[in-house]
């Protein structure tokens, strides 16, 4: 069952790296800045030196990544996302989610002008099936259903969670769209599930037919906000035992660390359930109950020179608000890369090279 797991480890490990080895004229890292017409360039503090990272392909590229195709399914067929809202969200919050959603098919540069949510599954859909098919780039949100008096409690466990979708279903929202159709089920701020925090901030897999009477690729993420933003927020929020050492958190893009911080989660688990959704696709590892995804391969990574705790280089507005990509109607967020089957490294739209 693939499971996003959290940065902090990588990052505890980049910040001692970062802390205890480099010069202290490094410690006071000077930003170096590039400016265009609309945003600005920045090098993010925690930047190894060029000493770490000679090559820009250090951020995560590896010969020895064993990433093999299983002869399983791919979404190929326009993608269909249906939206379980469980619990209270405000309209605004559920705004930014759906702004990023839209986004991943706005191909107009107008409309959401280079580095893109488009160009970043650019890169999910260089993945094929057996047949040569690639994923789909067209990606919708096909219906939306709203538990806000929590059917099943504040607490979810993984099956629970399938229960959600079940009663979706039956209560006849949503069709039972068994070709096109993913299922994205998104837990408030208040709702506790099962692992969350403590080892997942996210996960993708399928229902049973036994539970929602068909197999369905789904995924669920939770807000983090108010449980454990420093874990499944990161770098908006960091942990404590890093704020000591002139490590900052970064300013989120749309001004909500709990719903900006789930986008990168809902991009990681969108881009695994597209290119594994039956668990029999496209990973990493002899066991496809636990194996390593193309978003897993470059968790913690949103620019060129990441890796090893460091989230790369990423861009900032006028307002200090950071963020590697832009989405429709002027939207920017800060989304994790993904690993490339051409590059054979994790590749995003903001790279520099």
């Amino acid at each position: 069952m693939a499971a996003l797991q959290t940065t902090v480890i990588l990052a505890f490990f980049g910040f001692l790296i970062f802390f205890f080895f480099l010069p202290s004229t490094v410690q006071s890292a000077h930003h170096k800045k590039r400016t265009s017409t609309d945003y600005k360039v920045t090098f993010n503090p925690q930047l190894p030196p060029r000493s770490l990272a000679a090559s820009k392909r250090y951020e995560g590229s590896s010969d020895l990544v064993n990433l093999r195709y299983h002869m399983g399914p791919v979404l190929s067929s326009p993608i269909n996302i249906y939206l379980i809202w469980y619990g209270k969200w405000a309209a605004s919050q559920q705004l930014v989610i759906k702004d990023f959603l839209h986004s991943i098919s706005t191909f107009n540069h107008r409309a959401a002008p280079s580095p893109s949510v488009s160009e970043w599954w650019r890169t999910v859909s260089l993945y094929t099936d057996q047949t040569g098919a690639n994923i789909s780039r067209s990606v919708l949100i096909a219906g939306e259903y709203s538990d806000t008096k929590y059917s099943l409690g504040t607490h979810l466990t993984r099956l629970s969670i399938q229960q959600v979708i079940a009663s979706a279903v039956k209560s006849k929202p949503f069709p039972v769209d068994h070709k096109n159709g993913i299922y994205l089920v998104l837990t408030s701020v208040d709702v506790t599930v099962q692992d969350f925090c403590r080892a997942v901030c996210g996960f993708h897999y399928f229902t049973f037919p036994s539970m929602v009477g068909y197999t369905l690729p789904y995924a669920w993420v939770g807000n983090s906000g108010k449980q454990c933003p420093e874990l499944c927020a990161y770098p908006f929020a960091i942990p404590s035992y890093m704020s000591g050492g002139g490590v900052t958190p970064l300013n989120p893009p749309n001004g909500d660390i709990g719903v900006d911080g789930m986008i990168s989660v809902i991009g990681h688990e969108l881009a695994e359930l597209s290119s594994n959704p039956l668990v029999n696709a496209w990973y990493a590892g002899e066991d496809p109950m636990a194996p390593t995804e193309i978003g897993d391969l470059c968790e913690g990574l949103y620019g060129t020179g990441g890796g090893g705790g460091y989230i790369g280089e990423v861009m900032r507005d006028g307002e200090g608000r950071s963020y590697n990509m832009n989405g429709r109607r002027r939207r920017k967020f800060l989304v994790q890369w993904i690993w490339s089957p051409i590059l054979k490294a994790c590749a995003g739209p903001n790279a520099l090279d």
